[in-house]
C-alpha cells in the first residue's frame, strides 16, 4: 500500500529533510513507485505538484528536494496501487474546496465494499477508493455545517467519518484545510514533535543528516507525521488505533 507524510508547524518550514528520506521509498528503499505529489498551504493559497512517476527519480520531486518551499502545513503521499490505474488523476493528494478553503487530503489503504451515495458537488475524478472517501468526506462535513465550525467541532465530526468508514478496510489518512492537519491510523502512522533544543537528525533511508539548531529559532515547533520513522536517531510515537488526531501550531492537540 502506499505511505503518508504531513508536516504542522507554527511557523513556515521547509520540509526537503523530510521529503528527501521519504521519496527514496518510492523506488529505493520502497517499492511504492506508482505516482507521487505533495501539497504545500501558504496562507489560503496551495501549491501543489504530483506526478504518475516515482518520487525517488522524477524530475519534480528533485525540485522539491532542492526548493525550500515554506509552509506551515504540507501533506505529501506515495503511491502502491491497489485500486485505480497508475495514472496522474489517481496521485493523491486529492483536493477540494469547500467554506472557501482548500482541503487537501492523502490517503494509505484498501477500502472493500465501499459505495457510498455522493450527491452534491463532490465527485471524483479519478478511480481510486481513497479519492471516493474524500468526496464522501466533503459531503457529509457540508451536511454536517453550514459555515466553517470550530477545529474541535471538525474533530469530532471527522471521528464519527472515520468510524464509518473504517469497517470497509485500512484507512489511514491525513486532511488539512491550511489551519490545521488531521490525521488518522487504523494501522500504521506515527509521528514526532520537534522543538527547542533542537538536535541533529539522521534519515533511516539515506545517509544524510542535518542539525536542526542551524536552521531554527528557540520559538519554533515543528510536528512530523510519517507512515513508517523517517529518522533512526530519534523517537517517534505510534498513533492510537482509530482516533482522530489534531495538529496545530506544531503540537499535537488533546481531543476530549
Amino acid at each position: 500500500m502506499c505511505q503518508l507524510l504531513g508536516m504542522n508547524c507554527n511557523t513556515p518550514t521547509d520540509v526537503r529533510f523530510s521529503f528527501s528520506g521519504f521519496s527514496q521509498r518510492a523506488g529505493n528503499t520502497g517499492d511504492h513507485t506508482d505516482g507521487w505529489g505533495i501539497a504545500f498551504f501558504e496562507g489560503k493559497g496551495l501549491r501543489q505538484f504530483v506526478d504518475r512517476e516515482q518520487a525517488s527519480t522524477s524530475p519534480i520531486a528533485q525540485l522539491i528536494r532542492n526548493y525550500a518551499i515554506k509552509s506551515e502545513n504540507v501533506i505529501a503521499h506515495i503511491r502502491k496501487a491497489t485500486q485505480g490505474q497508475v495514472a496522474l488523476e489517481n496521485c493523491h493528494p486529492f483536493v477540494r474546496e469547500l467554506w472557501g478553503f482548500n482541503w487537501v487530503f492523502a490517503h494509505n489503504g484498501n477500502l472493500v465494499d465501499f459505495a457510498p451515495k455522493l450527491h452534491s458537488h463532490f465527485y471524483p475524478v479519478g478511480t481510486t477508493d481513497s479519492e471516493l472517501a474524500f468526496c464522501w468526506i466533503m459531503q457529509e462535513l457540508a451536511k454536517s455545517h453550514a459555515g466553517m465550525p470550530t477545529l474541535h467541532e471538525l474533530s469530532i465530526t471527522l471521528q464519527d467519518l472515520a468510524r464509518r468508514i473504517s469497517p470497509h478496510g485500512t484507512f489511514n489518512f491525513l486532511l488539512s484545510n491550511g489551519q490545521a492537519l488531521w490525521a488518522h491510523a487504523t494501522t500504521d502512522l506515527c509521528f514526532i514533535e520537534r522543538r527547542h533544543p533542537f538536535a541533529t537528525a539522521h534519515l533511516s533511508d539515506e545517509d544524510v543528516s542535518l542539525d536542526f539548531s542551524t536552521c531554527t529559532t528557540p520559538d519554533d515547533r515543528v510536528a512530523v507525521i510519517v507512515t513508517a520513522p523517517l529518522t533512526k536517531n530519534e523517537t517517534w510515537t505510534p498513533f492510537e488505533k482509530g482516533r482522530i488526531h489534531l495538529f496545530e501550531h506544531g503540537c499535537l492537540v488533546a481531543l476530549q
